[in-house]
């Protein structure tokens, strides 16, 4: 099993020798390799059972860091990272040949962010090479936002998770870019899009799923339990479920359900802060996917800040199911 620690040297000894560690950031933790060797992008890929059509996101500790991997910094760009990094925002960028066609599927523009938590800031800070580090789970599966979770999962596969604490944000960073000199924001993440307009002006949102994602985590089914999830009007559903005598579990931004045993439903923020609801969310997917019941029922929240993309990852998570 994967080794639990804070070793950032140990970290760098692993990394620098074509190995995979597990590092946290504050949206949710991922599973670094050297983003520069193909065969350390090559075992990431293996590691999650990721499709090699899916591209990753490399992450490195600066602005400054930036210019050596990409070839054009596009000025509206520049102001998103001056503002927003370290944080929860991650840039398409036209990716210089350096960058192996691995790490972007083949596409012309990488994706890059600069994370913010002290652990990983010191690592990326100590190391010759970006990171590249999609989340540390198997592909399509709930996304970890602690050092237990990715020791569950993977934890047999890689030889050392750097333990971080809790993720801050629990959300998945935000995708931008620029498309014929607009800019666009190809995934919701944990960077309000009233954010990213006060730096910018009016963005396109362009958060299709897609079967040759031209962004990170855009396909369809993704950040799912094994459990069906099924979405609607909990009113609505908990009374036909029960109806049917199917066993279910349920997960709500703040409602208590009285005729439901406590055990069986989960709010993600008891005073309904969607911020306090995006950091729980992963978690409680979890919880609720290793219940003994057959179905998860849940609520869509509401369409404004980060309710948005936390309605993003439940759609994913739900499906096909």
């Amino acid at each position: 099993m994967a080794e639990l620690g804070q070793d950032i040297a140990k970290a760098k000894e692993l990394l620098e020798r074509g190995e995979l560690v597990a590092i946290p950031t504050e949206t949710v933790y991922g599973l670094a390799g050297n983003a520069l060797n193909p065969d350390a992008v090559a075992s990431i890929f293996e590691t999650k059972n990721r499709p090699s059509f899916d591209p990753l996101i490399i992450h490195t500790h600066s602005v400054d860091r930036v210019g050596d991997f990409v070839a054009e910094f596009p000025e509206e760009l520049k102001k998103l990272a001056q503002a927003f990094w370290p944080g929860p925002l991650t840039l398409l960028l036209p990716r210089k040949a350096i960058i192996p066609d691995l790490v972007t599927s083949g596409l012309e523009r990488v994706a890059v962010r600069v994370p913010h938590h002290s652990l990983t800031q010191s690592l990326l800070a100590n190391l010759d090479f970006p990171l590249a580090a999609p989340s540390a789970n198997p592909f399509g599966y709930i996304s970890p936002t602690s050092a237990l979770h990715v020791e569950k999962q993977l934890g047999a596969k890689i030889p050392y998770i750097l333990d971080g604490g809790s993720c801050e944000v629990g959300l998945e960073s935000t995708i931008v870019g620029i498309e014929d000199g607009e800019v666009v924001v190809y995934r919701l993440g944990g960077l309000e899009i009233a954010e990213i307009e006060t730096i910018v002006g009016e963005v396109r949102v362009k958060t299709h799923s897609s079967s040759n994602p031209a962004a990170p985590g855009l396909l369809e089914a993704h950040y799912a339990p094994r459990k069906p999830l099924i979405l609607g009007d909990l009113d609505k559903l908990i009374p036909d479920y029960n109806s049917r005598g199917v066993s279910f579990a349920v997960l709500s931004l703040q409602r208590d359900f009285l005729l439901l045993s406590d055990r069986l439903q989960i709010k993600l923020s008891s005073n309904g802060n969607l911020k306090e609801a995006a950091k729980n969310l992963f978690s409680a997917l979890r919880e609720l996917d290793e219940m003994k019941v057959e179905v998860i029922l849940s609520e869509l929240m509401p369409e404004e800040g980060l309710g948005r993309a936390i309605n993003d990852r439940l759609k994913r998570a739900s499906a096909g199911k």
